[in-house]
């Protein structure tokens, strides 16, 4: 990254890719098509070394855009990095351009380049990009399915036919992917190997598997510290001076957040040792939300260590029915999860922890 010496940043739209080189200081505008992607990796072609920056835009045709050009520009040769719109945003506000246009958004992209240079990232190679699409449209689907059921006590009886209909036609079609997303899980080769080392977690359910292989590539390659604030669950300071402020969470990757809240809400039922972190918690007076929000923390350490040291946890004693104190399957199950969770807790290196840095940081003050 020290040897980057231009620097282009990139709007994504529908109709076409609007350009900014650094420190050339040139803008172009090609067509968002095969032969305009061709055209600027042609022209960025045989340069200096090259960063190449784009948003992750929102839109559905407009992020496949922007996966294309990626892919494109990648396949040159060039370092490419999809950086968060909010933080060019707040980039430009920072230095003072308000205004907003394809054109000047590319300038700003390629001066936050310049400033900033993140960090390239490689991109999702086509079987997870598959699975990406195919769990975000299940979203979609049990989304439309919950309003949708939401609407019929406030409709006509008369209407209630075609809106079961349309009820029924939306849990086949979820149904339906679930399998195509199961199929695509056991093909994969390593998404396979992830998934069955997570699958002994209690808690955790084959679409919240495939969610987190999908959402979440880097769970077992960060340190605990790295992979919290990547999901949004971990607790912020808000002091000044003298004030000490309630530690909270924000940011990360929402969808995520969310359905690990359900796997965690699934695993203080039936994981030992949320379960009893837990109890832990509400029994020194913690708020309810906190002391969920404190258990998805460690869930996710948990996971991270699973996947980190592919080590997968025995089988959920809902499979067996001898109990732990027996020394059955299930006792030594609890003992090994206990064992996992420690390992966690320290990490990699091991060591002590400070009182300014405790093992499991609480989301507030």
């Amino acid at each position: 990254m020290d040897q980057v010496t231009r620097f282009v940043g990139v709007d994504v739209s529908k109709a076409q890719l609007d350009a900014h080189l650094l420190p050339d200081d040139r803008a172009l505008a090609v067509a968002n098509d095969q032969a305009g992607l061709h055209a600027l990796v042609a022209l960025l072609a045989g340069g200096p070394s090259t960063l190449v920056v784009l948003e992750a835009t929102g839109g559905l045709q407009e992020r496949a855009a922007a996966a294309l050009a990626a892919a494109a520009l990648a396949a040159a040769g060039f370092a490419v990095a999809v950086v968060n719109p909010r933080q060019v945003r707040d980039f430009a506000r920072a230095t003072g351009k308000l205004a907003k246009t394809d054109r000047l958004d590319a300038a700003v992209i390629a001066r936050f380049a310049q400033a900033v240079r993140p960090a390239p990232r490689p991109l999702a190679d086509p079987e997870r990009q598959a699975l990406v699409e195919r769990v975000g449209r299940r979203r979609q689907l049990v989304e439309m399915r919950a309003i949708e059921k939401a609407r019929r006590s406030q409709l006509a009886t008369g209407l209630h036919p075609r809106l079961d209909q349309h009820i029924a036609w939306l849990s086949e079609a979820t149904a339906e992917l679930d399998r195509d997303i199961g199929k695509m899980v056991r093909a994969s080769s390593v998404g396979r190997v992830e998934d069955e080392l997570l699958d002994g977690v209690p808690g955790l359910g084959p679409i919240t598997r495939a969610t987190l292989l999908a959402k979440l590539p880097e769970l077992g390659t960060l340190d605990r510290r790295k992979i919290a604030s990547l999901v949004g669950v971990a607790p912020l300071n808000r002091d000044s001076g003298t004030l000490r402020g309630r530690r909270t969470i924000c940011g990360g990757r929402a969808e995520v957040r969310r359905t690990l809240y359900m796997a965690t809400v699934a695993a203080i039922r039936c994981h030992p040792t949320i379960q009893a972190f837990h109890q832990k918690l509400t029994a020194r007076g913690k708020p309810a939300k906190v002391a969920i929000t404190a258990c998805m923390r460690k869930l996710r350490t948990i996971l991270n260590a699973i996947l980190r040291d592919r080590t997968s946890c025995p089988a959920s004693p809902r499979r067996h029915s001898r109990s732990p104190a027996t020394g059955g399957r299930g006792g030594a199950r609890h003992t090994a999860i206990s064992s996992l969770s420690r390992a966690a807790g320290e990490g990699r290196g091991g060591g002590s922890w400070s009182a300014r840095n405790p093992p499991e940081p609480m989301p507030y003050g």
